[in-house]
């Protein structure tokens, strides 16, 4: 997913840290006074919920779409012990979102409904109002076998439990690891087995998207080409490149260019005179000094004949972030690995060289001893790093742990940061001077050191000697009584709700899967017809792609006239085929687009209504008819001049990785959103004729939907036609239960302070039974009772 800056929006850079709406700011308009400026600046400290002017107000944003959207307990934990702890404790922001001013949090608040789901959720989607018109952000969490003993700490001290919320007896029980690599972004994108070399070259279309020169195109005028146009094999030979580069009159321009083989050894290592005159040498960086430049005679042109010598026709270059080495050389290779994306990580960010470089190899580069970088230093470590990656597999890098040692290393810088003031003579609070550990294994045990002290309210309460105990008598009106005692006194609290478990069994999961899948398949589903005999299905299907991705498409010919079953891939995409093409001519015929008329679908008006007015598809739009010719660049330079445009998203086939043809946009504003369906419904984009609507599956739902329709082992269009039987005692019952639930967390809620982050957890389930995952709902409470942005 990419951040668009639009005109007038103020977005914050970085696809995790985005302004929120509260803080969004704007350059003030000519001639308004310092008055005017000052009661601004008042009003956007304001959060409405009786604080005071001058106080501020926490923010929390997050990118969550797509693959982004699935979320790891190593990153919740992260964010938890932020909100609790704060950087005044050696916490770091976490990775996939952003608080904004966290020291103003009145308190942080984890609601776990225990045994449930995100198949709960929306099987009872509802039943459970609240909880959708309230939180802004939602996530997909991955399951765990052992929740309670993932979320304190795998040092926790749980002690044996004999419930039905199966527990294990064993302390800081954590799922297979099998299971944690699966979640990887590495695995993700390679999968788990070795592969050779000819697997990690970047594809056209990566090249394209990551600003590699590319031969043919018109920015890449004047570039010379390689000609090392031989088929790669996995046998290719490696070579390790590296530039450093000046600023000059120009633009970034060569000054040392090295080269290595695959055995490291230095192939060139040359001094470069730039063109033109140099603005900033960067030696810091690049160790480059006016003087070291003053005898050299080589220019580029040497550079890159010699270059274009020395590589064989099957050589595959290898280096970190690649791409801008070769603009610089104004040099076009077409096979290249790039260990910046080699070593993958979620949500578009990358790993530094350096710290690859130490984490996986052992090695120390770039130190700050030595007066900048060494390209040869450099060219080596990414041509190692490769090679590491690619005899090992992509498996042995995964359980490195990458992440987890990044946010170890700069915990520790941040230790060391706080102990050089201290030695400084910086006054600093008294429990700092020792910091606890910021880590998984002690949490609960760090907040009680400073100060805070934990509320656990469920059917596992805290005892004077460990995490937990038992309390199997506690129902879930009793624990609200406590909690909406309690909750107030403390700053960090975690309350348990049990649906329990003779509902659960009741209540399979496999069965539970089994009639979700059947209503969203349905709900992606749609028969349009009737049609002449002879029709064109060609002309239909065009017609019909104009609304979205199609899944399937395939003839009723059981009917008196032909009839087609059409399959989405997106909600929004069926939906707006009823809408626009119900009645209308297709093929020749005037025909009647429907959904198909099941027991489960009486009610899929009610759910389309109510999909629309959540919260989480609040100022989101979905839009349709996209070509496939269609660059992301060409969307984000088309789009940007919609007002308060915060985000594009735009999907991708699994396996081809091309975009699909829609994408949603999502504002800053609700109205904004608005203002963007009326101007965007007609549009032509290249040819494209535009169709949107208000969008209804969010992130997590969209990343759901995509994974049931390619897990389904059946061809789509394929409809499960319900027994129209009676609910069930227990089924009305336990729908009963979810709408108390939520009116329990909807009274919870409506008690705690403003500035109070809250989240609400559907833990999942992984056991041998299966794996179903769980949702998070988060957000900080403003004053109008809803979370704020």
């Amino acid at each position: 997913m990419r951040r668009v800056p639009a005109a007038g929006s103020g977005v914050a850079e970085g696809m995790a840290k985005s302004v929120c709406v509260n803080g969004h700011k704007r350059p003030a308009a000519a001639g308004e006074d310092a008055g005017r400026q000052r009661t601004a600046r008042k009003r956007r400290k304001v959060d409405g919920g009786g604080q005071g002017p001058e106080e501020k107000s926490s923010c929390l944003s997050a990118a969550l779409f797509g693959e982004d959207c699935e979320i790891s307990h190593d990153q919740l934990y992260e964010l938890l012990k932020y909100a609790a702890l704060g950087r005044s404790h050696n916490a770091a922001q976490p990775s996939w979102c952003h608080i904004s001013h966290q020291s103003h949090l009145a308190g942080v608040v984890v609601i776990i409904l225990n045994e449930m789901s995100q198949l709960h959720f929306y099987k009872f989607y509802l039943q459970f109002k609240h909880l959708r018109r309230v939180f802004r952000h939602r996530f997909t969490l991955t399951p765990s076998a052992n929740f309670p003993a993932s979320l304190y700490g795998e040092g926790a001290n749980l002690k044996p439990q004999n419930t039905a919320q199966g527990l294990n007896s064993t302390s800081g029980d954590c799922p297979p690891k099998s299971s944690g690599l699966q979640r990887n972004p590495i695995i993700r994108k390679y999968g788990e087995k070795k592969q050779g070399l000819t697997s990690y070259t970047l594809t056209l279309e990566e090249q394209k998207k990551n600003d590699y020169p590319i031969k043919g195109s018109p920015e890449c005028k004047g570039y010379i080409y390689t000609e090392c146009d031989q088929q790669r094999t996995d046998s290719s030979p490696l070579f390790g490149l590296d530039c450093e580069m000046c600023l000059t009159v120009k633009g970034n321009e060569v000054t040392r260019v090295s080269l290595v083989d695959a055995q490291g050894q230095c192939l060139l290592n040359e001094l470069v005179k730039p063109e033109t005159t140099v603005v900033n040498y960067r030696t810091k960086f690049s160790g480059i000094t006016k003087k070291m430049l003053l005898p050299v005679k080589t220019k580029l042109s040497d550079i890159q004949t010699r270059l274009k010598k020395m590589l064989p026709h099957d050589a595959v270059l290898v280096g970190h972030s690649l791409n801008s080495d070769l603009q610089a050389l104004e040099m076009i290779h077409p096979s290249v690995i790039d260990t910046s994306l080699l070593f993958a990580r979620n949500a578009g960010r990358r790993f530094k060289l350096k710290f690859l470089a130490k984490a996986v190899l052992g090695k120390e580069i770039q130190c700050e001893e030595r007066l900048g970088h060494d390209p040869a230093e450099d060219a080596r470590a990414a041509l190692e790093l490769a090679q590491f990656f690619i005899e090992q597999g992509p498996a042995k890098v995964a359980e490195l742990n990458l992440e987890k040692l990044l946010t170890d290393e700069k915990l520790a810088e941040a230790s060391q940061n706080k102990a050089a003031l201290q030695a400084q003579g910086c006054r600093v609070q008294k429990q700092l001077n020792e910091p606890p550990r910021v880590s998984k294994a002690c949490f609960l045990d760090c907040l009680q050191v400073t100060g805070q002290k934990p509320l656990l309210l469920g059917r596992e309460e805290p005892d004077p000697s460990g995490l937990c105990r038992s309390n199997l008598s506690s129902s879930n009106k009793q624990i609200l009584q406590r909690a909406l005692e309690d909750v107030p006194q403390s700053t960090f609290s975690i309350i348990q709700f049990s649906l329990g478990p003779e509902d659960i069994a009741a209540h399979p999961l496999a069965g539970l899967c089994a009639k979700v899948r059947s209503k969203l398949t349905d709900m992606l589903t749609i028969y349009a017809g009737p049609f002449e005999e002879s029709f064109c299905l060609k002309s239909v299907k065009k017609e019909f792609e104009m609304c979205g991705p199609i899944q399937s498409l395939t003839v009723v010919a059981e009917t008196y006239q032909p009839y087609v079953c059409i399959q989405y891939e997106v909600l929004e995409a069926a939906q707006l085929a009823v809408e626009s093409l119900n009645e209308t001519e297709v093929a020749g015929s005037c025909i009647k687009v429907q959904r198909p008329v099941t027991a489960a679908m009486l009610d899929c008006d009610v759910w389309i209504k109510e999909l629309e007015l959540d919260v989480e598809n609040e100022g989101v739009i979905y839009v349709a008819g996209l070509k496939k010719s269609l660059t992301e660049a060409d969307l984000q330079e088309k789009f940007s001049q919609l007002k308060d445009l915060e985000t594009l998203f735009l999907p991708k086939d699994l396996q081809s990785g091309k975009h699909r043809n829609c994408c949603f946009l999502k504002f800053w504003k609700p109205q904004s959103a608005l203002d963007a369906l009326e101007v965007l419904n007609g549009w032509t984009v290249k040819g494209s004729k535009l169709r949107t609507r208000n969008a209804l599956a969010s992130g997590h739902l969209w990343r759901w939907i995509r994974q049931m329709n390619h897990s389904n082992g059946k061809q789509g269009g394929s409809i499960v036609h319900e027994k129209r039987e009676q609910l069930s005692d227990s089924e009305q019952d336990l729908r009963k239960k979810v709408k108390r639930l939520d009116q329990y967390i909807k009274k919870l809620y409506g008690s705690l302070q403003n500035n109070t982050l809250c989240i609400v957890l559907f833990p999942g389930a992984n056991s041998m039974h299966g794996a179903q995952s769980g949702l998070g709902l988060m957000g900080i409470k403003d004053g109008r009772g809803r979370s704020a942005h």
